[in-house]
């Protein structure tokens, strides 16, 4: 995993939205949809709330 896509699935776990993630990284909300989409894929994750709950189990999330 790329460390965009971390930066945006610390977004995701934090409960930011799509457009919240785009702005706070400076993307577009088209860019966070794909890199979500790879996110799931390499998660194996069904949704926002399952990724977040994997990554919260494999220690993927950025330590606050």
């Amino acid at each position: 995993m790329s460390d965009r896509q971390r930066d945006i699935l610390d977004g995701l776990a934090r409960g930011l939205t799509n457009r919240d993630i785009a702005c706070q990284l400076g993307l577009s909300e088209a860019g966070v949809k794909f890199h979500l989409l790879k996110i799931f894929r390499f998660l194996g994750a069904a949704n926002r709330s399952e990724a977040a709950a994997i990554a919260l189990r494999r220690h993927l999330l950025k330590s606050r």
